[in-house]
């Protein structure tokens, strides 16, 4: 199997009982202990992390002291319903034995205990809030509320928390209310959601829990490892056949909430251009049929709602990962299909770029959705190719055209194959390294590009964003490291710079391989780990994990205000640093390229209409991210929504006026024809201001783009650069390929 990056695996990962997963307590007396198999595959999970991963060194045995409060934080990710007695009690009791328990007994009966008083303590709050929502509830206050209380301590008293789910439920009720409801109905919608989350409470069983408690103690050594329960490694092994019919959105739970995790290119949620990563999914609904709120449930339920026969259509409520206001809502409906790799093909287009003196330019971008290989074969249809032979593919229709400079786009490529990222870069530079890999003993690989042919040698930019991860930052890092492409984009790329691999867990243990069920006499159904083997660094020794890599330059982006998106905002993320530079033919820009090229688009960023509406939506944002407080009052949120929505629909004009400044483009594509875009019906009732402002774009750019009108300009300026003899390299004009460099 070749060799995959970190976003391969973690691609197919989500959908399952993994990431940040908060579960709600059942309502019987359900009593867990221990199972034997279990405590043999705990046992060997914990010798495993300490041997073979990658950051084994940097976990003691004392660290596991944290698994405590970060188990109890599993399952209540808000601090809503434990009490800060119940983490001082359980970290004096379990916090000291927790490795030695796992480690050598294979005893997780401290996840069993923690989880019991999280059923009590939920089950009595929930009759709590049932018997508040009988009551009259007072919206005219000048009470706020605490939105994201990930980082909250657990409420001290009973009497505490008392007082923060009174205005929790209030919250909740100006929420609903601001969604065009009545009072009445709102408490209806609240208290179903509640009655769900206590119905769904006997659904959890030892292996969920199991699950959580063992994951969190992967995560002491990095966010990305993780421990499978035997039915979540058997829908992983599905999920990586690419067999499903669904909308080709990977999900996740967060603190309670259905949340998108990335989205699938080339699937329905991809050509639809309306759900996003980070939008939280609020409730589904099948054509005709009333909407059946999410919030609570259990994802393998989420994921069987979603999922259906392909041709039909899945109604989707959502909360937008940009939206400034917790009540914002937005329908969204998505027909079903499988994934369409045609789709997810890299793309061309020729765009015709104004010069200073009006003369237009033909200037080429590439986009490429993601770093597929020939092993993907989700669509049947589909031609055996890869993603760096259909970039020279295209590269070959771009030149014939006569392009002056190209964009390559790898804005939302979250990554996928390693030998796919070094033959594209090799498509730039004649030869040399372009990735190191380091393993957990140390060793470190050197991968290079070893033809001598370049398929492209002329002026190239890489357009980035927050989005870009792995393959897509080994390739732009590379570039850059060459000195071969300027790098254009947000403030840094993701930031996931190392490698997982899966492993059955009776794969390690003999015992476990030829443990049998006692009632049915078959072979005992195992666990897996996903666990981090492996660290990318660039041809210069830099890392790419956690900082990224930093654009050349730098446009002013939402996307760096929106939280939780980049590696960084995990905890126990590993760690940036840097190893001996490889030898390579080449070196990064010198300052008498960079700098104009920089200045130029600096002026043009305090000129151009089309970043003053960038800064304007940008600030915006901010302050409204920076209100962590929400107010409780019906009236004071009605009026900042009148605000919000006011300011949605100038940005939305001002928006149709800078579109109509749009390069026009010649699109080059691979394959049968582009399907056309799948968008929601829009309804009579729908309000203008709700639209969604993609709803007009076209099938293959959007409307206003200002980061690629802005990333063709400085290639044009690059190419305008060439024609200076004093700043050419080798022999060669800046940004072009010169000895690899």
């Amino acid at each position: 199997m070749p060799r995959v990056s970190p976003l391969f695996y973690r691609i197919a990962v989500p959908l399952l009982l993994i990431v940040t997963l908060s579960v709600a307590s059942a309502a019987t007396d359900q009593k867990f202990s221990t199972p034997p198999t279990l405590a043999r595959e705990a046992s060997t999970f914990v010798k495993l992390l300490e041997q073979a991963h990658y950051n084994h060194d940097a976990v003691r045995s004392a660290d596991y002291a944290q698994v405590v409060p970060d188990y109890m934080t599993e399952l209540d990710g808000q601090h809503l319903f434990f009490l800060g007695t119940d983490k001082a009690s359980f970290s004096e009791k379990y916090g000291k034995s927790v490795y030695y328990n796992v480690a050598f007994l294979g005893n997780i009966n401290a996840a069993y205990d923690i989880y019991e008083t999280y059923q009590t303590r939920t089950v009595s709050r929930l009759n709590w809030i049932f018997e508040e929502l009988k009551k009259d509830v007072d919206l005219t206050s000048n009470e706020t509320y605490r939105v994201d209380r990930t980082k909250s301590e657990w409420p001290s008293t009973a009497a505490a928390a008392d007082e923060l789910w009174s205005k929790r439920i209030k919250f909740e009720l100006v929420g609903e209310m601001l969604n065009k409801k009545t009072m009445d109905e709102a408490k209806t919608t609240i208290r179903k959601r509640y009655e769900r989350m206590l119905k769904n409470l006997d659904d959890i069983d030892a292996s969920n829990l199991a699950e959580i408690y063992l994951s969190t103690i992967a995560h002491l050594y990095d966010p990305h490892s993780t421990y499978f329960a035997a039915d979540t490694f058997e829908d992983f092994a599905i999920q990586m056949k690419l067999s499903l019919v669904g909308i080709g959105a990977l999900l996740g739970l967060e603190d309670d909430n259905c949340v998108v995790k990335e989205i699938v290119p080339g699937g329905p949620a991809d050509l639809g251009r309306l759900l996003k990563p980070n939008d939280k999914i609020i409730s589904v609904a099948q054509t005709k049929t009333e909407p059946v709120e999410i919030i609570g449930m259990k994802l393998r339920k989420i994921v069987e709602m979603i999922r259906g026969e392909k041709g039909t259509q899945v109604h989707l409520l959502v909360q937008p990962a940009d939206a400034t206001d917790p009540s914002t809502r937005k329908e969204i409906v998505i027909t079903r299909d499988v994934v369409k790799l045609n789709s997810a093909r890299a793309r061309a287009a020729v765009f015709q770029v104004p010069g200073p003196e009006g003369k237009e330019q033909p200037l080429g971008v590439i986009t490429l959705p993601a770093f597929y290989g020939p092993a993907d074969d989700g669509d049947t249809d589909a031609e055996k190719t890869s993603a760096s032979k259909d970039v020279a593919r295209l590269i070959d229709q771009l030149k014939q055209q006569n392009v002056q400079g190209i964009v390559l786009d790898l804005r939302h490529n979250g990554g996928g194959y390693l030998s796919e990222a070094i033959e594209l870069a090799g498509l730039f530079i004649s030869r040399g390294p372009v990735v190191q890999v380091k393993n957990y003993d140390g060793g470190i690989q050197v991968d290079s590009d070893d033809n001598d042919r370049i398929a492209y040698s002329g002026p190239l930019a890489v357009l980035v964003d927050r989005f870009s991860a792995s393959a897509s930052e080994i390739v732009t890092g590379a570039l850059q490291n060459y000195g071969r492409a300027i790098v254009v984009g947000d403030s840094s790329t993701h930031g996931k710079g190392s490698v997982q691999q899966v492993v059955e867990m009776k794969q390690l243990s003999r015992e476990l391989a030829n443990a049998k069920d006692e009632k049915t006499g078959l072979p005992v159904k195992t666990g897996a780990t996903k666990f981090t083997i492996q660290k990318y660094y660039l041809p210069s020794g830099d890392s790419t994990q956690l900082k990224g890599v930093i654009p050349d330059i730098i446009l002013p982006s939402i996307d760096d205000y929106i939280p939780n998106i980049g590696e960084a905002d995990l905890p126990h993320a590993l760690v940036w640093d840097k190893i001996t530079t490889s030898f390579f033919d080449g070196a990064p820009l010198t300052a008498k390229v960079l700098t104009p090229l920089r200045q130029t688009s600096l002026e043009r960023q305090t000129k151009l209409d089309e970043f003053a509406y960038l800064r304007k939506n940008i600030e915006w944002f901010k302050a409204r991210q920076e209100q962590k407080l929400i107010s409780l009052n019906l009236d004071e949120r009605k009026k900042q929504k009148d605000a919000d929505d006011a300011f949605r629909k100038e940005m939305k004009a001002e928006k149709e006026v800078i579109a109509k400044g749009d390069y026009s483009f010649k699109d080059f594509r691979l394959g049968p024809p582009a399907p056309p875009r799948i968008k929601a019906p829009k309804k009579d009732t729908d309000d203008e201001d709700d639209v969604d402002d993609t709803a007009d774009e076209n099938d293959t750019y959007i409307k206003a783009d200002v980061h690629l009108r802005e990333a063709l300009r400085i290639v044009d300026d690059a190419v305008a650069l060439g024609k200076n003899k004093d700043l050419w390299v080798s022999n060669r004009p800046p940004l072009t390929a010169a000895n690899g460099g």
